[in-house]
């Protein structure tokens, strides 16, 4: 399956996840070649009135100051997707009751996988 259809799949999962209120992190990892940007990660920060996330993206070099910004999950959503097969190939979403993983293969297919989960509490 093309991998955007399935990084949708795997957003519903991310969504699903914060609405139950488990969701602990999402990373966009495995970098394509050497870019600067190292990694992406978001948090969540809950308010008394709505849910909103941390965004910070990491660069591999000093002189380039990492970035943190927050946003709504559809605004991390617009952030997050232009940057998939350009510069990251996976996706892991840590929940507390379980690990999902979004890759994406040389051939442009995307997978699911799921795992035990590494966080036990948000």
């Amino acid at each position: 399956m093309p991998y955007l259809e399935v990084f949708d799949l795997f957003w519903k999962q991310v969504t699903e996840s914060v609405e139950e209120g488990t969701f602990a992190k999402l990373t966009m990892a495995k970098t394509i070649g050497k870019p600067n940007l190292r990694n992406i990660f978001v948090r969540p920060v809950y308010s008394e009135n709505d849910f909103k996330v941390l965004l910070k993206l990491r660069y591999r070099s000093p002189e380039t100051e990492d970035q943190e910004d927050e946003f709504t999950l559809e605004e991390a959503f617009v952030v997050l997707r232009p940057h998939l097969r350009k510069s990251f190939s996976s996706v892991l979403l840590f929940t507390t009751t379980k690990d999902v993983i979004f890759k994406i293969n040389k051939k442009g297919a995307g997978s699911i996988t799921e795992s035990l989960p590494t966080f036990n509490e948000v």
